[in-house]
C-alpha cells in the first residue's frame, strides 16, 4: 500500500468535499499523520472513510468529522483546548499543532492510556491525557476551545461556562438516526451563540448515561 497516495485519496476523495477548504487544516492532515495513532493492523484502515475500533468497545471518529472539528474551532496559537473523550488521540495531536495546549479529559482508563501512548509516540509534548470525567468537573480553568467528541442529547450551561469570552464548543447534539453539529461561541459573559454546522450521527459520548425513557 502506498500511504502517501492513500492519504493523498482520503484529502482528495473524503474530506475536501465536506467543506474543508481551509489551507492550513488541509495541510495539516498531511503533517500529522492519522496511521501513527492506529495499530500496525489497522494502519491501512485509517485513510477509509468509517470508524475503526479501538479499545473497550470505543470506535473513533471519521477522518472527514476530525477534519471538520479542526476546521469549525479553528484553534489558534494562544489557545487553551479542552477535548472530552480521547478517542485515539489524533484530533487533540491535531488541535495541539496548532494551539497553545490541549487538555484531555477521558473516563475510560483503556482509552487515555491507548492516547497518552499514542501521544508520547509521536513526540506530541503539549498535550496532557487526564483521567476523569469532564461533565463533572466544574472545578476547571476556562478554555478558548472545547470538543466534545461524543454525542449528547442536550448541552449542559456548566459545559458553556467552561469557556472564555470569545471561546468555541464543538458538539454534536440529539439522539439517533439524526444528530446536529454544533459550534457555541461565547460572545460576552453572558451570552452564547449557537451555529448549527451540519447533520451527523456519533456514538454518546462515554461520561454520559444515557436518558431514561421509562414513564408512568
Amino acid at each position: 500500500m502506498n500511504i502517501e497516495h492513500a492519504r493523498f485519496n482520503m484529502i482528495e476523495q473524503q474530506i475536501r468535499p465536506t467543506n474543508v477548504s481551509s489551507p492550513e487544516v488541509l495541510e495539516l492532515l498531511s503533517i500529522v499523520k492519522r496511521e501513527d495513532f492506529f495499530p500496525a493492523a489497522q494502519k491501512s484502515l485509517a485513510f477509509f472513510d468509517t470508524s475503526l475500533p479501538l479499545v473497550a468497545g470505543i470506535v473513533s471518529l471519521t477522518p472527514k468529522l476530525e477534519a471538520r472539528i479542526v476546521q469549525d474551532v479553528a484553534a489558534k496559537k494562544t489557545d487553551s483546548v479542552l477535548v472530552i473523550d480521547a478517542d485515539s488521540g489524533y484530533l487533540a495531536a491535531m488541535l495541539a499543532y496548532q494551539a497553545r495546549h490541549v487538555t484531555v479529559m477521558e473516563a475510560v482508563p483503556e482509552v487515555r492510556e491507548l492516547a497518552q501512548n499514542n501521544m508520547t509516540k509521536n513526540g506530541v509534548r503539549n498535550v496532557d491525557v487526564q483521567w476523569g470525567d469532564a461533565m463533572q468537573a466544574g472545578s476547571f480553568a476556562a478554555f478558548d476551545v472545547i470538543v466534545v467528541t461524543g454525542s449528547l442529547e442536550s448541552v449542559p450551561q456548566s459545559l458553556q461556562d467552561q469557556l472564555n469570552v470569545g471561546g468555541r464548543l464543538f458538539v454534536v447534539v440529539g439522539s439517533e438516526p439524526v444528530m446536529t453539529a454544533q459550534l457555541i461561541t461565547r460572545e460576552s459573559e453572558l451570552f452564547f451563540n449557537t451555529q448549527k454546522l451540519f447533520e451527523t450521527s456519533i456514538p454518546r459520548l462515554s461520561q454520559v448515561a444515557p436518558a431514561s425513557t421509562f414513564s408512568l
